[in-house]
């Protein structure tokens, strides 16, 4: 049965065509509202998105925001659409609620919604509990920041279903309390049923104007909960651990250093779920799991509280923490040539992302590092890579930046390369590794400097090696 949710007739603006935004005109389209999409991107750029849209009754905008986008009744942001805008700055001003697709598709979802979020590890956390949900035999959508939106499945989601969502800082910063008009969105902000914040670190600083409001954005994930809500938090990480006071329902914690009372943890050698305190049940054994590194120990461990808490059970647990290998572009391996193998890890757009990366591996490292810098500490991560890694090999916008931060760490360091592209970072990473080696791209910077995104840099990537 198709919700309407109150939209029909409403006039709605559209910022950003990119995935959610082009998904949100087609749904508001099909819900009788009236439809004007705008980008700052030409028809080019956007072939893509305007042939979903051809038959529909949007009105366009292409290559600016002209005034007549803010006659409107609400205004939808994109993700990749700061706050600080001038036109989303010129709707608050003219007292125009501003909301997104994500916020709009939780208010009318009508089963209940899992939301994850943190600095990183959220797309193979995300992954790990729809497929324990599914195993459980509970039918699941998996969305949000990862694959595909969600709004245009809503017609086809029962309230018995499990929807687990990827949520990033940005679509989180529209969960935050507003006041649009009553009919269509109600007042107020709004947390998921049951959230998780897996860690937070230093990221996105190119967006967010500080630390804070980064912190202040993600918080929003647990801000409105209610009292028969429940909330899964790292217990291992004090900035996560912080926000405590805003779990005003059942609280679960993960860990991979301690036991917890509630939640799941490591003892030993093997990952525990205890629903309650005093109920403790093995899962596995942390040498059943297929992914590699400490980090990926502590997504299993926040997947197995945040399954649990929504319903599945340790043997669904074990069946998938023993069976996954992973999400392309995290610790993928692309091939082994000549014993040497390479793994493609464009996730890493940050330091400590890339740090971790790093950490996964005991064998020698041939380390690909670049791309565009976030405005994030690089010191831990000079530490390690003098540590660990025998050669690095820099490109992007990144790399006379890390060639001088590894200069002036001084003497006894790895072999620093300095490369104008991905392309001849990899075919001189080729050249120098040796048969037992690892050649890892854990860039630590953003794609933007060549690539629309670090999946199409990740492509690249593999393309690369393939073609080696």
């Amino acid at each position: 049965m198709a919700i309407d949710g109150g939209l029909a007739g409403l006039r709605v603006t559209i910022i950003g065509l990119g995935r959610e935004g082009t998904a949100l005109a087609r749904f508001l389209a099909g819900r009788g509202a009236e439809v004007t999409a705008s980008d700052i991107k030409g028809p080019d750029a956007l072939a893509s998105s305007l042939r979903k849209l051809e038959g529909l009754n949007v009105r366009l905008f292409l290559g600016q925001h002209p005034p007549e986008v803010l006659n409107c009744d609400v205004l939808f942001l994109s993700p990749g659409v700061p706050q600080e805008a001038p036109v989303a700055v010129e709707a608050r001003r003219r007292s125009i609620p501003i909301s997104s697709e994500t916020r709009l598709f939780t208010r009318l979802c009508p089963a209940p919604v899992i939301g994850i979020t943190g600095s990183s590890g959220k797309t193979t956390t995300v992954s790990l509990v729809g497929r324990m949900l599914a195993a459980a035999g509970l039918r699941t959508l998996v969305g949000g920041n990862i694959g595909q939106p969600l709004i245009e499945h809503l017609d086809g989601i029962a309230p018995s279903d499990r929807v687990v969502m990827e949520l990033s800082s940005f679509q989180l910063e529209g969960f935050g309390a507003a006041a649009p008009p009553a009919q269509a969105f109600p007042p107020g902000g709004w947390s998921p049923h049951g959230a998780a914040i897996l860690n937070i670190t230093p990221n996105h600083l190119d967006r967010h104007p500080s630390m804070e409001s980064y912190v202040a954005a993600k918080a929003n994930i647990l801000r409105y909960q209610r009292p028969g809500n429940w909330a899964v938090l790292n217990a291992d990480d004090p900035v996560t651990m912080g926000l405590q006071p805003l779990c005003v329902g059942q609280m679960l914690l993960f860990s991979v250093t301690r036991r917890v009372p509630s939640g799941s943890f490591l003892q030993g050698d093997d990952l525990v779920w205890a629903p309650q305190p005093g109920e403790e049940r093995r899962v596995c054994a942390r040498s059943d799991l297929q992914l590699r590194g400490w980090h990926n120990v502590g997504n299993v461990l926040a997947a197995v509280a945040i399954a649990g808490a929504a319903g599945a059970g340790v043997d669904a647990m074990a069946e998938v923490a023993g069976t996954f290998s992973g999400v392309e572009h995290r610790l993928e391996h692309v091939r082994t040539r000549g014993g040497v193998a390479f793994y493609n890890d464009s996730i890493a757009t940050s330091p400590e992302r890339a740090i971790a990366a790093i950490r996964a591996f005991s064998e020698p490292l041939v380390l690909l590092a670049g791309g565009r810098d976030k405005h994030l500490p690089w010191d831990g991560w000079v530490t390690l890579v003098r540590e660990r890694v025998r050669e690095v090999i820099c490109f992007g916008e990144l790399a006379p930046m890390l060639e001088r931060l590894l200069a002036e760490a001084g003497d006894g360091g790895p072999r620093v390369h300095t490369c104008g592209t991905l392309q001849e970072a990899v075919e001189l990473a080729a050249q120098v590794a040796r048969a037992g080696d690892v050649v890892l791209l854990a860039p630590g910077g953003t794609s933007f400097d060549a690539f629309a995104d670090f999946e199409a840099r990740g492509r690249a990537f593999r393309d690369h090696v393939l073609a080696l």
